[in-house]
């Protein structure tokens, strides 16, 4: 290979030009990003850079030597993938011609129809995103956020640190039950009732009030929240709208082998917008971990740079942490499926536990709060 472009320039992205290197690749290298920014990194957003602890600088994810002799092309967006022409197209109507591509255009956050144009509703997502929110939470008041996810969870409890007024509103009757199961579920989101954040649970948002700034958020069951700072943390959609009519297959994202390659030869995908299949499950899953951002490109690199020549390997277990009120809270492996789930060690009412996820007798994942030695272990055993 002559050229590969990478296109997406974050974790996913730049671990990528980082294995390919690595790999011995010494060709034209071109990273292609949609945001001005150098790669930086996105977990501390929702913490401590929201919380002002951490600078812009410390969100780094290169050193200052580092140097992958690469043409970096930011504020640059991809516009479709030319298939005869091997050619990524770029805004503006510029091209890159290459021999291998590695799409890693990540996520977008989703929005709350009716939201455009009103002041005091944030998303987070990038830096920008994340800029705009701590200046908002900045002014104090009373803050609302729509999603109990991790995300939300996670402004949430930086938003109670700083001294706000905080309301979590979850359409689900328990929050995180996708990711950790109901029960777990539960366990966890029982922290924001132990800071005293109100979390209201299976009703879902009708709309916000306001003429030009959010005052409230409006239930479908015809309560309205008072609000002066409203985050909506409702997921994220694959960005993958670039690559309709390019022939690489989509199905919730990029469509991939457990190696990251596509239907197309010399293209592979990585990162949150990739939807690898996973043998353990038997299932393609895409995984939006920082973890799985930094891992995965490695094999995607090895399968790009050996043309499909390797049999592809057993992508280790989905890892991702999230941390809330001061619990570091861990998860490894999927909870979907399991048939049982037992706290092997600590209490439920101290937010001090280990749970471990079996089905027919068979570990499948495990949960940590504030157990890193114990739930280490167990990780490594989950991967084995």
């Amino acid at each position: 290979m002559r050229t590969v472009a990478v296109v997406g320039a974050s974790l996913a992205g730049l671990s990528a030009a980082r294995s390919l290197r690595k790999r011995g690749y010494d060709g034209r290298l071109v990273v292609v990003g949609d945001e001005l920014h150098r790669p930086y990194d996105r977990p501390p957003l929702s913490k401590e850079f929201l919380a002002g602890t951490l600078g812009e600088a410390d969100l780094a994810l290169e050193s200052d030597d580092e140097d992958l002799a690469a043409e970096w092309l930011l504020g640059t967006r991809a516009t479709g993938l030319d298939r005869a022409e091997r050619a990524v197209r770029l805004a503006g109507g510029r091209t890159v011609r290459a021999d291998g591509v590695v799409i890693a255009t990540g996520a977008a956050a989703r929005t709350l129809p009716g939201a455009e144009g009103l002041a005091g509703v944030h998303v987070l997502r990038t830096l920008d995103d994340a800029r705009a929110l701590r200046a908002g939470l900045a002014l104090g008041g009373r803050l609302v956020v729509i999603g109990g996810g991790f995300v939300g969870a996670e402004v949430a409890s930086t938003a109670y640190a700083l001294g706000l007024d905080v309301t979590v509103v979850e359409a689900a009757p328990t929050p995180l039950a996708g990711p950790l199961g109901a029960e777990m579920g539960a366990v966890v989101s029982g922290l924001h009732a132990d800071h005293g954040v109100r979390l209201l649970c299976g009703v879902g948002v009708k709309g916000l009030g306001g003429e030009q700034s959010v005052d409230s958020v409006l239930l479908e069951d015809g309560r309205s929240i008072p609000a002066d700072t409203v985050v909506v943390g409702v997921g994220a959609r694959p960005c993958v709208d670039w690559l309709a009519g390019s022939g690489v297959a989509l199905q919730n994202g990029v469509k991939c082998g457990a190696d990251g390659r596509t239907s197309l030869a010399g293209v592979v995908a990585v990162g949150d917008c990739a939807n690898w299949y996973d043998p353990r499950a038997g299932d393609h899953r895409r995984v939006e971990h920082w973890t799985g951002a930094r891992e995965r490109p490695d094999a995607a690199v090895a399968a790009l740079l050996a043309g499909g020549a390797l049999e592809p390997g057993v992508p280790r277990p989905p890892y991702f942490w999230s941390d809330q009120y001061g619990v570091k809270i861990q998860f490894a492996g999927h909870a979907a499926g399991a048939d049982s789930v037992t706290i092997e060690n600590g209490a439920v009412e101290d937010r001090d536990v280990l749970a471990v996820y079996r089905r027919a007798g068979h570990p499948v994942a495990v949960l940590g709060m504030n157990q890193p030695r114990l739930f280490t272990r167990r990780r490594k055993q989950l991967a084995a």
